[in-house]
């Protein structure tokens, strides 16, 4: 009997309503070829359910998402809707609430595709920017006092623990060990002298505990620049969870367009669903016209197929962008001409007609 994966898919807004389904017919196809089942069951939440029902999700929405083996998610927000609310209501509260503490945001060069760095190959932009997703900047710790007087003033409270920096520094050094061996810890601990010296000791510590592995420190602005400069100099990235969000969409940059960047915020323990979702927003100015690149998306399921030990079948997938890209078949926003339908259906074709791939 074959393997069953029940995933809650949640469309979002705008080209999220084309790229998710299209992504879905990319996991239904490489499932069949590879002997496994995947159950979907759709959720229509995000800004657009909010502007009908006034939240993002019902109450029990989280309870209804542990019932999942994975999430399948695009993207959340609309012009109309105030643009704090879907990380409040929705992205952090999933993230938080589902234990999702590794943010993985691979960036890659695909085949056929021009980067802006003229000069950099395939082989020079290759690495993995790990996010902290649950602490850090984002936690939304602070408050408004006085803001319409001369003394008005706001605070936010950046929160960095133990526990915190432990376990996504033992999610980098393992990563590490299965790719290129090396970890380079992001950081700005020179100006935030408390948090981040913190967050820098604990990750030099178990840094000790894998010596097998290149560990260097780099300072969040020399990164940026390297990111542009030398990107062959990283393998696996560890940093914080806004410096991880600002460099998240430098690499999809690097990469030619945040429409090919794939993420998946994960469980590493499995006790709670992961939710994997392209790094790029909702886009709704584009939205409708079957332009949007849904290959962020559907490198997504891999790393979904991935999370969830289909290894082979998610190869098959990059494996199908690869070929994709290669021969010119492209978006609007890398200067083609291909829909957003033409990409997943050359990637489908793909699956089908390519002998399978084994371990």
């Amino acid at each position: 009997m074959s393997k069953m994966y029940k995933i809650a898919v949640v469309n979002g807004d705008g080209i999220g309503e084309e790229i998710v389904p299209v992504g879905v017919k990319v996991l239904k196809t490489v499932s069949q070829k590879f002997d496994f089942d995947i159950e979907t069951t759709d959720f229509s939440w995000g800004a657009g359910h909010y502007l009908k029902h006034g939240e993002f999700m019902p109450p029990d929405g989280i309870e209804k998402l542990k019932k999942f083996d994975a999430i399948y998610f695009g993207a959340v927000g609309l012009p109309e809707v105030d643009d704090t609310l879907p990380a409040k209501d929705y992205t952090f509260k999933v993230r938080t609430e589902l234990q999702q503490y590794v943010n993985y945001r691979p960036v890659k060069l695909f085949s056929g595709v021009k980067s802006p760095l003229r000069y950099k190959t395939e082989e020079d932009i290759d690495f993995v920017i790990l996010r902290e997703n649950n602490e850090g900047e984002f936690v939304q710790n602070g408050k408004i006092l006085y803001p319409d007087t001369p003394n008005g003033m706001a605070v936010d409270t950046s929160i960095v623990t133990r526990l915190g920096v432990e376990r996504i520094a033992h999610y980098a050094f393992k990563l590490a060990q299965k790719r290129k061996k090396r970890v380079t810890n992001v950081t700005k601990s020179n100006t935030l002298i408390y948090t981040l010296r913190f967050w820098d000791k604990i990750i030099g510590e178990v840094a000790k505990e894998y010596p097998d592995i290149e560990y260097t420190t780099m300072y969040i602005d020399n990164a940026s620049a390297s990111f542009v400069l030398k990107p062959e100099v990283f393998d696996v990235i560890v940093t914080t969870n806004m410096m991880g969000d600002i460099l998240s969409d430098l690499g999809g940059a690097i990469m030619g367009s945040l429409g090919l960047g794939g993420s998946g915020n994960i469980n590493p323990e499995g006790e709670f669903p992961s939710m994997f979702e392209p790094i790029h927003g909702s886009a709704p100015d584009i939205a409708g016209h079957n332009i949007a690149n849904p290959i962020g998306q559907i490198w997504s399921a891999a790393i979904m197929l991935e999370h969830l030990g289909e290894i082979n079948a998610a190869k098959d997938i990059i494996q199908g962008i690869e070929h994709t890209t290669a021969k010119g078949n492209l978006t609007k926003d890398l200067r083609g001409t291909a829909s957003t339908s033409d990409i997943a259906d050359s990637i489908i074709d793909y699956i089908i007609s390519s002998k399978s791939i084994t371990a």
